[in-house]
């Protein structure tokens, strides 16, 4: 092979492996995918999958942070007849709490055969939040899921603040109404008057005649 064959076959072989790697990129940054690339994923043996695991911090969340968070992952039932359950989450050491689509509390969530469910956001089947967590926001937290028959598996879940994609996907942080004050009655005369439904006061029975003469 002559030595300009050579340098045209070299050039060839280069020009091979760059073009794949660029189709990736293209892909993994696609905004079509709307999932960033450095996303937790795991799996049990061929039958439990779980993608994008992400902990989601509220809104405006930075740094260290302590308190409410929730837990987003699409989980996959890849078996072909047995449901899955999920009995549990834990970010860190921390139990989560799941609810349903409705907010309910539940105790368990079940995935039918060739199912899969996401959790959290306005269109997840059902969610998970921690009441409080240490997270460091853009960092990654150990996140730990049990399955009642499938066992445990955990993954370094991203730390994400609701903002985003993952607006929508933050924690339920539930606000204490202020109590309502009512004003003041001002005092009538006659306190020892029965009081009508109305809350207005009646009139005592047999009203105040004029007086006899004398």
């Amino acid at each position: 092979m002559s030595r300009s064959l050579r340098r045209g076959a070299a050039a060839a072989l280069v020009l091979a492996a760059i073009v794949p790697l660029s189709a990736c990129a293209a892909g993994n940054d696609a905004d079509t995918l709307q999932i960033k690339p450095d996303n937790a994923a795991t799996s049990i043996d061929n039958s439990v999958k779980l993608n994008n695991i992400v902990v989601v911090a509220p809104a405006g969340s930075a740094g260290e942070y302590s308190g409410p968070a929730s837990v987003t992952a699409n989980i996959a039932n890849t078996a072909p007849k047995d449901d899955l359950v999920l009995t549990g989450i834990k970010v860190g050491g921390t139990a989560a709490q799941l609810t349903d689509e409705n907010g309910a509390p539940v105790s368990q969530i079940v995935i039918h055969a060739g199912e899969s469910v996401l959790l959290g956001g306005k269109g997840g089947a059902a969610n998970a939040q921690v009441p409080s967590a240490k997270l460091s926001v853009g960092g990654y937290s150990p996140t730990t899921f049990t399955f009642e028959k499938a066992g445990d598996v955990s993954a370094n879940a991203n730390v994400q603040p609701a903002a985003g994609y993952y607006e929508g996907f933050g924690p339920q942080v539930k606000t204490s109404p202020s109590p309502a004050t009512s004003p003041s009655a001002p005092a009538s005369p006659g306190a020892g008057a029965g009081t009508g439904a109305s809350g207005s006061p009646s009139a005592p029975a047999g009203s105040s005649s004029a007086p006899a003469a004398h």
